[in-house]
């Protein structure tokens, strides 16, 4: 059985009991409202079709995995239309992965930053381009990493993300494997056709014991996750009704140095 349907910015594809949701908005896959809108929608997709056993969010830009929000919507928000936007890309997608039951793999063939690096790791599987580079530049531009405050010091030790998280330097593929963010790196040419093989290997296990396995490990390791998510969310939005939030942006956008006031 296949099936194909094509939003305007992301593609979904069954084949072989493997739904494949790839990422399409050049150049860069900035995140705005229509394709995290597509994404939850290709999830829920996947999650309703009985006849899926796993699936791979993967990216049609080769070089390129997301480079986070789009800077223009960013700069658009206040707090409670960052608010609202988050309701989707945060809320709206964590209750569909954390509810789907079955595995989802991540093909990270190109860069990923901030919020690109979100749909990254919410999956249950990394597999990486060795080439490829990531971080979490969110402090250069006056925003908060808001889940990775929760993900990342859990997996790659508190002080680490610190590092990582307060300076929003970008580092390689290497290093975040070293860390234990990512499961595997390969060349770029062999990540899709690894995370398909390993979709596929998933996709032979019964149905049914891999639905309550899945659903038990997320029961186990997301206890209090998305209490941690919504407090460190609140104040993601505190920030942006900041004069230093939208200073940082503007900056940013206008290849100058940012002067903060501290409010």
């Amino acid at each position: 059985m296949q099936e194909t349907v094509t939003f305007e910015l992301v593609r979904y594809e069954v084949k072989s009991r493997v739904a494949e949701i790839t990422l399409n908005r050049p150049p860069v896959n900035a995140i705005n409202v229509q394709l995290a809108n597509e994404v939850v929608a290709a999830y829920r997709l996947a999650k309703e079709d009985s006849a899926v056993r796993a699936v791979i969010l993967a990216s049609g830009l080769p070089e390129v995995y997301s480079a986070g929000v789009d800077l223009k919507l960013a700069r658009s928000f206040d707090g409670q239309s960052l608010r609202a936007f988050i309701e989707t890309f945060y809320y709206e997608q964590h209750e569909l992965l954390y509810r789907m039951g079955k595995p989802v793999i991540a093909a990270v063939t190109g860069h990923a930053r901030a919020a690109g690096m979100t749909w990254a790791v919410s999956t249950d599987i990394i597999i990486a381009a060795k080439e490829a580079q990531f971080g979490y530049p969110e402090i250069n531009v006056g925003l908060l990493p808001a889940m990775h405050l929760v993900h990342l010091a859990r997996i790659a030790g508190r002080h680490r993300a610190a590092q990582l998280l307060f300076t929003g330097e970008i580092v390689s593929a290497d290093e975040m494997h070293r860390l234990g963010v990512f499961n595997e790196v390969l060349p770029r040419e062999q990540v899709l056709p690894r995370a398909r093989a390993l979709a596929a290997e998933l996709a032979e296990k019964s149905p049914i014991s891999m639905k309550l396995l899945r659903d038990a490990f997320v029961r186990a390791n997301d206890l209090d996750y998305r209490r941690a998510m919504e407090s460190v969310v609140e104040t993601m939005c505190s920030l942006r009704d900041s004069v230093d939030s939208t200073e940082a942006l503007a900056a940013f956008v206008e290849k100058r140095a940012p002067v903060f006031q501290g409010r």
